[in-house]
């Protein structure tokens, strides 16, 4: 109790600060005295008593801070004087706490933006249970490594593997929605009975699908999404039980997911029916339009399982030659599968943004130690007074600390800024790519990253002024020499080393943003085999009514007359896949009078209308068009691609040809009547594939892309189109409605080419400037340090021209070094990001140059202010003001 009584009073004893320096003033006086005492008693007079009295103790204010640090909390205390004195020294900076403070927050923002996109796509673990667990199944070909699965492979990879406490499947659909105001088109997610329990996710609402709901026979159920549940029935507690009406046929709602539940790969689809396998690609072997997913068993590994399935596919193909001939299969981590597209954007983006905060702390470093320089002579004297080494070099640290945690608050409302930004820049087709980033913000884990940050920037800005003046030997003796002598040759290079560091960090940034906008231009120029100006384009879905081929065909027909018929349109075509979306949607197709012996050759096929090349304006390299009587009561027509033409008939001409399907059905063979140059049916990262258009009258489907070409801008057009297209059917939905040009534009892998070049181009101009700034202020305190030397020099007949030539080659030699160190970082960097380069080589030559003229002129521009006001010193006053 004492103890704790004592203890108390000394806290208490922190906040009184004036009775306690009395206390330490009257406990020396009192060992003063006796010393004194004692000396006198030898016969001293009392001048030289108190003399000695004090040499013996060491010096009054050296023991009083002695006494200070041996006190309870004397950190804090210490703390709080640096504290309020950190404050007075910043007050009197403005321009250096700002200039810091907004560095530090820029780079501190920019890294905990990009670290929560990171956090959510590659470190967060997938909101399902256990889902380490979880791989991807699916089947595999030469040319499409991870393919769509079939229902009946799906059946028996189910029966015969081993490895998988479950598997199941999955596959989206547009579904046509009954509701009150009419219509509607939503996405809607077919999946086999055990989907969610494999997930490993509960509805919140209701119940999951029963065990043999998704057979052909079973009752037809759904289950909504949250959103869905929201939207289309309110949020309705009651919604179980309620009738559903998709496609035209009846469903009973059983249940409704959480609102946390996402499964952004699947498209986040608004409802969840099961497979009810009925149609004839359902039961087709050879008809793959499935995905799998499935849980290990506990112990298992997924390469176990890879080889598993892979042995099956095997099995499968011995059984059944003719349908899987050449398939495989292959498993991956769930989690690869559905980050595996942006995870090197994202790395890539967040070390950019983690170089511009080195940067920026290398730059406020550089900042220090002019500070540190410029006070050397007030910590002389507050070292002759008694504050040691470590009280000193704390002083600095205190004032890194403030301007970190400045930085660090108005870094984290600039990170919340950038990540609204850039989530607006993300559309539904584009979240695929970003999996659960919805409700995505500033969480405690990004709260948790800025703090190991702003650890970082203490470090590196503690660093600087610690090396400085321990390297020196004793603090007071070097603080107090002439800032002209050794002490400032040492300093100069010192802040030389940071500068060439900066530099070198700065070519990097530079260098990389290059070598992303050169990619994204060439991908955005990359040949696609057709006009895409002046060409609109909407997506639609015939109403259920519309269920025959020749109904179908009727429709068609008539949606291409009316959008024909509006003013500024030349012409209008459709098609069943939009052009520079996707390769998919393939067939197999066998040339009549080859010899055969099981080949799948895989070839895109696209069914068109009969003015649909001529709108694209693609160019016909020989033969045809298709004309709009060619329909299911003429013979099979067909025309191919270059790519086609030039695999499988090599210095022939295959106008005349004939080819169908494997097994050459009579219904099947179609005459080649045309080839048409390469039209890039992928994406614009994607290689061209062998392609065969044949005529929408001869095999339609009630999905289909319309598009016109008009004489105006297209983005005017779509209204009118959307507006006939009701008059001919209010049934029709219509959505997903762009120009051309957009399409490509906002295409995913050209928003994530542009979104990286965009980002690390801003943190490289920012390096730039934080570069040229750093050169400019070493060469500027170098020359107010030289300005004796220069004066003598100019003195003994030095021209300008010399004085130039001096300052300006310090200069060039810090930016040479900083260069050359920078390209071969730069080369290195350029092979770690060359999954997102396009066209372009990691050591892009022109790229590197003009990186390396660009960082040389900034330089020359930095260091010819400081160069002119050498040149034009005043010898006289220099050495007089010496």
């Amino acid at each position: 109790m004492k103890q704790l009584r004592a203890w108390i009073v000394r806290l208490a004893g922190v906040f009184s600060k004036r009775r306690r320096e009395q206390e330490i003033a009257d406990e020396i006086e009192s060992h003063l005295q006796m010393q004194m005492d004692d000396n006198l008693r030898a016969g001293m007079t009392r001048d030289e008593a108190r003399r000695q009295a004090i040499v013996k103790l060491g010096g009054v204010e050296q023991t009083k801070q002695i006494y200070r640090e041996r006190g309870i909390m004397p950190l804090v205390e210490g703390l709080l004087q640096d504290l309020r004195f950190a404050l007075r020294q910043l007050v009197k900076n403005p321009a250096f706490a700002v200039t810091t403070i907004f560095v530090v927050a820029l780079g501190m923002g920019a890294c905990v933006a990009i670290f929560t996109f990171v956090d959510v796509t590659l470190i967060k673990p997938l909101p399902y249970w256990r889902p380490d667990r979880l791989v991807e199944v699916t089947e595999s070909v030469p040319m499409i490594p991870r393919a769509d699965l079939s229902y009946p492979d799906y059946l028996d990879w189910k029966s015969r593997n081993d490895v998988l406490s479950s598997l199941d499947v999955w596959t989206r659909q547009g579904s046509m929605l009954n509701t009150p105001s009419g219509v509607q088109l939503i996405m809607a997610g077919r999946v086999s009975d055990g989907f969610f329990a494999t997930l490993g996710v509960a509805p919140l609402l209701g119940r999951d699908f029963y065990k043999g709901e998704d057979l052909a026979s079973a009752p037809l159920t759904v289950i909504l999404s949250y959103a869905g549940w929201q939207k289309w029935f309110g949020g309705r507690p009651d919604v179980i039980g309620q009738p559903v009406t998709l496609n035209g046929d009846a469903y009973t709602v059983v249940g409704v997911m959480p609102q946390s539940f996402q499964f952004a790969v699947g498209g986040n689809p608004a409802f969840w029916i099961t497979l009810h396998p009925k149609s004839h690609c359902d039961l087709r072997r050879g008809c793959h339009d499935l995905r799998g997913v499935g849980r290990l068993k506990d112990g298992v590994a997924v390469q176990k399982v890879d080889a598993e399935m892979k042995a099956i596919a095997a099995q499968l193909e011995r059984q059944y030659p003719d349908s899987n001939r050449g398939q495989s299969a292959i498993a991956e981590p769930l989690r690869d599968v559905m980050i595996g597209d942006i995870r090197p954007m994202l790395l890539v983006l967040l070390a950019g943004a983690g170089l511009l905060l080195l940067i920026g702390c290398v730059n406020s470093s550089s900042l220090l130690l002019v500070r540190a320089e410029s006070r050397r002579h007030e910590i002389a004297v507050r070292g002759a007074l008694g504050a040691s080494q470590t009280r000193l070099l704390r002083q600095f640290v205190t004032e890194g600390l403030v301007l970190v945690i400045a930085g660090a608050a108005l870094g984290m409302g600039f990170a919340a800024l950038l990540v609204r930004v850039l989530l607006g820049f993300l559309t539904q087709e584009l979240i695929v790519y970003t999996p659960f980033v919805n409700g995505l913000g500033i969480d405690w884990r990004a709260i948790a990253f800025a703090g190991g940050l702003s650890l970082f920037c203490l470090m590196i800005f503690s660093l600087a002024p610690t090396l400085r003046f321990t390297r020196a030997g004793d603090l007071r003796d070097v603080l107090a020499r002439d800032h002209r002598t050794g002490s400032g040759t040492s300093w100069r290079r010192f802040a030389s080393n940071l500068v060439v560091v900066e530099l070198a960090l700065a070519v990097v940034l530079l260098a990389s943003a290059g070598l992303l906008t050169k990619s994204l231009y060439r991908l955005l120029h990359v040949d696609i085999g057709f006009q895409s100006d002046n060409l609109a384009t909407m997506q639609v879905a015939m109403p259920p009514t519309y269920s025959t081929d020749a109904k179908q065909v009727a429709l068609g027909r008539q949606i291409l007359r009316s959008i024909a018929a509006l003013p500024g349109v030349t012409s209008a075509g459709l098609t069943t896949r939009t052009p520079v979306s996707s390769n998919g949607n393939t067939t197999w197709i066998r040339f009549v009078g080859r010899p055969y012996h099981g080949e799948h050759y895989e070839v895109n096929q696209r069914n068109v209308s009969s003015e649909f090349l001529k709108t694209l304006e693609a160019r016909l390299v020989r033969g045809r068009y298709f004309s709009d009587a060619e329909d299911a009561s003429k013979p099979g027509v067909v025309i191919i691609n270059e790519a086609l033409a030039r695999k499988y008939f090599p210095n022939e001409d295959p106008i005349g040809k004939v080819i169908g399907d494997t097994d050459l059905s009579p219904k099947s063979l179609q005459e080649i009547i045309g080839v048409v140059a390469d039209i890039r049916e992928g994406t614009l990262a994607d290689e061209i594939w062998p392609a065969v258009y044949e005529p929408f009258n001869q095999g339609p489907d009630d999905y289909a892309t319309v598009l016109a070409r008009s004489n105006q801008a297209p983005e005017s057009l779509l209204p009118a189109m959307a507006a006939a297209l009701r008059q001919v059917d209010p049934g029709i939905a219509i959505y997903d409605q762009a120009s051309m040009n957009q399409r490509i534009y906002d295409s995913p892998p050209a928003y994530m080419h542009r979104t990286a070049a965009w980002l690390i181009g801003g943190f490289a101009g920012l390096a730039l400037v934080l570069g040229a700034v750093g050169l400019y202020g070493v060469i500027a305190y170098s020359v107010s340090q030289r300005t004796r030397e220069i004066g003598v020099r100019v003195a003994l007949g030095a021209q300008r021209r010399a004085v130039y030539q001096l300052i300006m080659g310090e200069a060039g030699w810090l930016t040479g070094l900083g260069i050359l160190a920078g390209l071969i970082c730069a080369i290195i960097a350029g092979f770690l990001m060359r999954a997102l380069l396009f066209g372009v080589p990691a050591w892009d030559a022109p790229t590197l140059l003009t990186v390396a003229v660009l960082l040389s002129l900034a330089a020359l521009m930095a260091a010819y202010l400081p160069a002119r006001s050498a040149a034009s010193v005043n010898p006289v006053d220099a050495l007089r003001a010496e």
